[in-house]
């Protein structure tokens, strides 16, 4: 099943405490259906010293948030949008916004 995000979109936060910021999605887990937005829900991980970070203390680390709570921005409006899936006449799926501003092309590995 095809997502509605993916890696390098910007995404507008419709839900929680980031809700109405924006970012671009870093990593996708579709089997858990979660996101990672750059510089959006972080959280402080306590460490201990080691060899790669000789200090210790607190890291802030993006954490994922449900894919549920983000939408792709439209480039066109430059605002949140739904989005749908078509296919054209070439047998290409597309990645259309609400609108028919297309997102993108979805490619699949050939036959």
């Amino acid at each position: 099943m095809a997502l509605h995000v993916k890696k390098g979109d910007l995404v507008e936060i419709i839900a929680g405490d980031d809700k109405g910021e924006r970012g671009k999605v870093l990593r996708v887990d579709p089997v858990n259906r979660k996101v990672v937005v750059e510089g959006r829900n972080r959280a402080y991980r306590h460490v201990r010293p080691s060899r790669r970070n000789p200090q210790g203390g607190r890291l802030q680390v993006e954490q994922p948030l449900d894919i549920s709570n983000v939408l792709p921005v439209n480039p066109k409006t430059d605002r949140a949008t739904r989005v749908r899936f078509i296919t054209d006449e070439n047998g290409e799926k597309k990645r259309v916004a609400l609108d028919g501003t297309p997102l993108d092309v979805i490619r699949h590995a050939s036959k």
